[in-house]
């Protein structure tokens, strides 16, 4: 690598962090504690902000909505987003012989949990000229899955309809009002990977993760709020969040970090199922506090880049930027090419800018694509025809915060000179 290669992601950490890393490792207490509750507790008043906003302007007419939309919020930590995702449909139900809708433009966490249950996935295709689920399509789906037909021209599993995953891709939110008039309409719960949106704050004020039953965010190196490792479930449904909250250490009926602590300390505890070991340490819960009481001013530097670039390619023909919105976080800057008017194959363009020192990347290589859900299900790329219109042409940019307006403009003008 060049000494001035422009990386793809970096994390923005300070003093404030190396501070609170510090206090807990001087305090003697580095596993799952008070950190970790402190964490819970402030990233779910974050969030309920976004929902106190959106019931000011209320109808009371509105009725039981209007108190379940004002039931508490639950936040929980946990070890990954990966292990939120397998809690929250594992709470919810899932189990074998059932069925997880899933776009086929995601990670492959998205749909590995399922399986982790011995559930199937059914993928379903992006909506056009976007990366986020078409919702005709998961309507299609579901009626032929009720119907007892085969979700592909090419077949595929079939079985009890028992969650929807919705992804909010790099920041954007999926058209959640529709998806949940659709889930509800079906019976069919919704957990959110949320783990690119924080914080998407919709035109309501509501956030992102906030939206469906349960939502799921990662605190991963790369991520918006970045702690290394991590994650965060959050649910208005207070029997949720107790089995998730159970089931995230070993079974265990009561807080184990406390056991030692206080007032109410006891040796004793009982398991009360097979659990599994998810929990969140302080460690990582010191540094999460201080990146959210930032997370508004990371938002505004990754916001700033991203106009930067819309700027610099929304009039170039060679290129078609993402769809944007003020509920975007902008966690990734996804470019496709114009393969009418751009002379050079994506992947030929990779290639070059990472010789110029530019790091960049691809979100993401299609789950019906990988060779064991392709031969699980016997897929093909007929089946979801707008999701390889976007992987195809997509390419990401680096945006973190702390990226120097001259480092911007040296990808602008570097990826310019390339497609020339």
């Amino acid at each position: 690598m060049k000494n001035n290669t422009i990386v793809f992601a970096r994390p923005y950490l300070g003093k404030d962090e190396e501070h609170a890393a510090l206090r807990v490792l001087r305090s003697g207490w580095l596993t799952t504690g008070q950190e970790a509750l402190a964490f819970e507790q402030e990233f779910a008043e974050f969030l309920d902000r976004g929902n106190k906003a959106s019931l000011s302007g209320a109808s009371l007419a509105h009725g039981n909505t209007i108190q379940a939309q004002s039931s508490v919020l639950h936040a929980l930590a946990v070890n990954s987003a990966t292990s939120g995702l397998h809690l929250a449909l594992q709470a919810l139900g899932v189990g074998a012989g059932d069925i997880v809708l899933v776009p086929s433009y995601t990670f492959t966490a998205s749909a590995e949990t399922a399986l982790y249950l011995g559930a199937e996935v059914v993928f379903v295709d992006t909506a056009p000229n976007s990366f986020l689920l078409d919702v005709e399509k998961l309507k299609e789906t579901i009626e032929r899955l009720k119907a007892g037909q085969s979700p592909y021209q090419s077949g595929g599993p079939k079985g009890r309809l028992a969650a929807i995953i919705s992804v909010h891709f790099g920041g954007l939110p999926c058209d959640m009002k529709a998806i949940m008039e659709l889930a509800r309409e079906q019976g069919i719960p919704v957990v959110e990977d949320a783990a690119h949106a924080f914080p998407s704050r919709l035109e309501n004020g509501k956030y992102a993760g906030d939206l469906g039953d349960i939502g799921v965010f990662s605190f991963y190196a790369t991520k918006t709020l970045c702690t290394g490792e991590g994650g965060m479930l959050v649910t208005r449904d207070a029997a949720l969040a107790k089995k998730i909250e159970i089931m995230r250490l070993h079974g265990i009926d009561r807080p184990v970090w406390n056991r030692y602590t206080g007032e109410k300390a006891s040796w004793y505890y009982e398991v009360s199922a097979p659990g599994y070991k998810y929990n969140f340490p302080d460690l990582l819960a010191a540094i999460g506090r201080v990146q959210l009481k930032r997370a508004e001013k990371l938002l505004a530097m990754r916001q700033e880049i991203a106009a930067c670039y819309d700027r610099a390619f929304c009039d170039d023909e060679r290129f078609i930027i993402a769809p944007t919105g003020g509920a975007n976080a902008y966690h990734l800057y996804p470019l496709r090419l114009n393969r009418q008017k751009c002379l050079i194959s994506r992947n030929d363009l990779i290639t070059r800018l990472q010789k110029e020192g530019i790091g960049v990347s691809v979100h993401f290589i299609p789950l019906h694509t990988m060779p064991f859900y392709k031969n699980r299900y016997n897929l093909k790329d007929e089946d979801f025809p707008e999701t390889m219109k976007c992987f195809s042409d997509e390419i990401s940019l680096p945006i973190w915060p702390g990226m120097s307006a001259k480092q911007v403009r040296r990808v602008i003008k570097t990826l310019r000179n390339v497609c020339r």
